[in-house]
């Protein structure tokens, strides 16, 4: 499909950043920038590599202002439900011994006591 000539084309803004952009992206000096980093106000490059991550620097920036929210479980969720359980089965297999029964299998049991045929 053809471009449309008269709009002008997207701007892509990288994600990986040189030092220097992370610098810039933070308003500092590349040297004020290192400084932060060694104070833990910033992370580090991605492993590996000499680049930053800009939504990381977004995350450690919210935490350094007090942005950041405080992140709430939902203990009925599903997919913690389910974690939680995993977890549990992984420390009974590390332990030698037997998990302790799902929830949903707590629930089967608590149903059919009170369900008689």
């Amino acid at each position: 499909m053809a471009r449309n000539k008269d709009k002008p084309a997207p701007i892509i803004e990288p994600r990986c950043l040189t030092l220097q952009q992370a610098a810039d992206y933070c308003a500092l000096t590349r040297s004020g920038f290192s400084a932060w980093q060694k104070q833990g106000l910033v992370p580090g490059p991605i492993p590996g590599t000499n680049r930053w991550d800009r939504k990381a620097l977004d995350v450690a920036l919210d935490k350094a202002s007090g942005l950041q929210q405080p992140v709430v479980v939902n203990e009925d969720d599903p997919w913690e439900v389910w974690r939680r359980e995993k977890a549990a089965r992984e420390a009974a297999k590390t332990r030698g011994g037997q998990a302790e029964p799902s929830a949903a299998a707590k629930r089967r049991s608590r149903t059919a006591a009170h369900c008689p045929d």
